[in-house]
C-alpha cells in the first residue's frame, strides 16, 4: 500500500507550508498540477493526488510537523471507526489519510445545506468514543466535521492528546439547539461566518457564555448588515 501513495511524495516535495499569527489558516508555497487542495487550517493543508485520489495528504506547517508523529499516533489509539478517517502512514511533513467524501460543517453553513440532529449526535457519541480510548476530545468545529450521508465524520484529532475542555463543541451544540432553527436552510455570507469565528477566537481564551457571546452578536448583527445592504 506504501508503494502506491509514494508516488505522490515527490509531488508535495514542491509544496512548503508556514502558519500565520492570531489563528489565521497557514499559507501554501508552491504548487503541482499533480495535487488538488482540498482544505487549510490553522496547522496544516490537505492535498488530494489526482493520480490517487482515494488517498489525501496532510501536511503540516514546517514550525508544526512535529504533530505529524503525535496525529498518527492519535489515529493508531483510535483504531476502526465509524467516526474517524483511516491513516496509512506518514512522512516528515504530512500524513496520509482516507479521502472522506462530503462537505464541512462550515461550507454547509455557506451554501445552506441543512446540518440533521443525527450529525450532533453522531459527534457526541465520537467523543464518548475518543474517552473510551484515553484520549480527550478537544478542538471539534465546523471546519472538522464532515456531512457525511446524513452522518458525521471527523477529521482532525491532532489535539486529542492536550488536556483541558476549550468548549468549542458545547457551545456550537447549544447553538445548534437554540439558534439554528433561525438560519436552517438558508445560506450564510461569509463574511458573516468569518467575523464571528474571530469574535469568538478572539474570546475563547478567556472565561465567556455562549449566551453572553449571542447577546453581543445580536447588538453587532444590525451594523453588520447595514454595511452588506
Amino acid at each position: 500500500m506504501e508503494e502506491e501513495w509514494i508516488l505522490a511524495d515527490k509531488h508535495l516535495s514542491k509544496i512548503s507550508i508556514t502558519s500565520n499569527p492570531n489563528n489565521e489558516p497557514v499559507t501554501i508555497h508552491g504548487s503541482s498540477e499533480r495535487l488538488k487542495c482540498i482544505g487549510i487550517g490553522t496547522d496544516a493543508a490537505v492535498f488530494q493526488s489526482t493520480d490517487i485520489p482515494a488517498y489525501v495528504f496532510k501536511m503540516y506547517a514546517d514550525d508544526k510537523k512535529h504533530k505529524v508523529q503525535i496525529e498518527r499516533d492519535v489515529y493508531e489509539a483510535l483504531g476502526n471507526s465509524p467516526y474517524f478517517s483511516t491513516c496509512f502512514g506518514s512522512k516528515d511533513t504530512y500524513l496520509v489519510l482516507n479521502f472522506e467524501e462530503g462537505i464541512t460543517l462550515y461550507d454547509c453553513l455557506l451554501q445552506g445545506i441543512p446540518i440533521p440532529k443525527q450529525v450532533v449526535e453522531d459527534v457526541d457519541h465520537a467523543r464518548d468514543y475518543v474517552r473510551q480510548k484515553g484520549l480527550n476530545p478537544r478542538d471539534i468545529h465546523l471546519k472538522n466535521v464532515i456531512l457525511q450521508n446524513g452522518r458525521a465524520k471527523i477529521i482532525d484529532v491532532s489535539e486529542y492528546v492536550k488536556p483541558g475542555n476549550d468548549k468549542r463543541w458545547e457551545h456550537l451544540k447549544k447553538g445548534y439547539d437554540h439558534y439554528y432553527h433561525l438560519i436552517k436552510g438558508k445560506p450564510v455570507p461569509l463574511l458573516l461566518i468569518e467575523t464571528l469565528r474571530k469574535r469568538y477566537n478572539q474570546r475563547a481564551h478567556s472565561p465567556f457564555s455562549l449566551e453572553e457571546f449571542m447577546r453581543n452578536t445580536y447588538t453587532f448583527l444590525p451594523t453588520f448588515l447595514k454595511k452588506e445592504s
